[in-house]
């Protein structure tokens, strides 16, 4: 993964995006008794693409959602203003501690969906 923002841990599960066949961004993740936990949302190092990444971490996160774990948990480092507002968008708010969380529980109904 030298070619992306991150290091590469065998122990995460991991998806991937690409445009036009070249990789855009990875994100690693795991699934706990805590909730869904997003190690790694990391674009390629040279290049941001805003809505790859976005449908990368909304697609982690509906899976997160489908395996039945319902809270999830941003633990990656935020590098820049454009992170921020990238894990802002795909829905993480911050909490009064500091860290990126959110509830999972009908985030990805057709009710919810609509109001976005």
């Amino acid at each position: 993964m030298s070619a992306l923002r991150c290091k590469y841990n065998p122990d995460l599960l991991a998806y991937s995006a690409t445009v036009d066949d070249a990789l855009a961004g990875v994100c690693q993740f795991k699934l706990t008794d805590k909730g869904g936990i997003i190690y790694d949302l990391a674009p390629v190092k040279d290049g941001f693409d805003f809505e790859a990444m976005f449908v990368l971490g909304r697609g982690t996160l509906n899976f997160i959602d489908l395996c039945g774990v319902h809270y999830a948990f941003f633990c990656g480092e935020i590098r820049d203003e454009q992170c921020e507002r990238l894990i802002k968008a795909v829905g993480f708010k911050k909490t009064e501690s500091g860290s990126y969380e959110m509830n999972l529980e009908g985030f990805f109904t057709t009710e919810h969906c609509q109001k976005d």
